[in-house]
């Protein structure tokens, strides 16, 4: 294997984990800023604990889409 294609395969991925990590970030803030403006009233830890199924629903949603954005960040 020559050593610019490793070079270059190293940068790819490097690349690619960097956005990765900038993107579910990204996600994850945007995601506790609607929190907080959209569920001030809910308290989502208290409703897992008490079984509600929606809010359970809802969580394992936003799980899904923050592992989308790693499942495409590191595909190229």
């Amino acid at each position: 294997m020559e050593t610019s294609f490793l070079s270059a395969s190293l940068i790819n991925l490097a690349v690619n984990l960097s956005y990765t990590v900038i993107s579910l970030f990204v996600a994850v803030l945007a995601l506790l800023a609607i929190d907080k403006i959209l569920l001030k009233k809910l308290d989502i830890q208290q409703e897992l604990a008490n079984n509600n199924l929606s809010v359970a629903i809802f969580c394992s949603a936003v799980m899904l889409f923050v592992a989308l954005i790693i499942c495409f960040g590191l595909q190229s």
